[in-house]
């Protein structure tokens, strides 16, 4: 089992930036992918970012590609979202997730742990 919990989310200006953490605890957190999901009022969630166990391989959403950056620190048990260049559209709940499989994925499918949320606002 592994518990995640998420922090850092606020209220910034459009074109500010912010940076949203996930701690872990429970099981190993060094040996599975880790992802950052978001869902705004209305849609559906969707995939952000996700990174490899080792940090080395990391992919993107389009829709942020350029402006944020995932990483993490295996010794804290910690990822992070550094968000840059904010736009209102980014406004959402982020949710840090946890996988178990080594191939960085995109689904929310393969991710079978998630925290409860942090809450981003990007004002116009």
């Amino acid at each position: 089992q592994v518990q995640l919990v998420e922090s850092g989310g606020g209220l910034v200006q459009a074109g500010g930036s912010l940076r949203v953490s996930c701690v872990a605890s429970g099981r190993t957190f060094s040996s599975g992918i880790m992802g950052w999901f978001r869902q705004a009022p209305g849609k559906e969630r969707e995939f952000v970012a996700a990174i490899s166990w080792s940090g080395g391989y990391t992919l993107y959403a389009d829709s942020v590609k350029g402006r944020f950056a995932i990483s993490r620190d295996n010794a804290k048990n910690t990822v992070y979202l550094q968000m840059n260049n904010l736009k209102p559209g980014d406004t959402a709940n982020y949710y840090c997730a946890a996988g178990s499989t080594g191939v960085v994925r995109t689904s929310a499918n393969w991710y079978a742990y998630w925290g409860q949320g942090t809450r981003v606002t990007v004002s116009s």
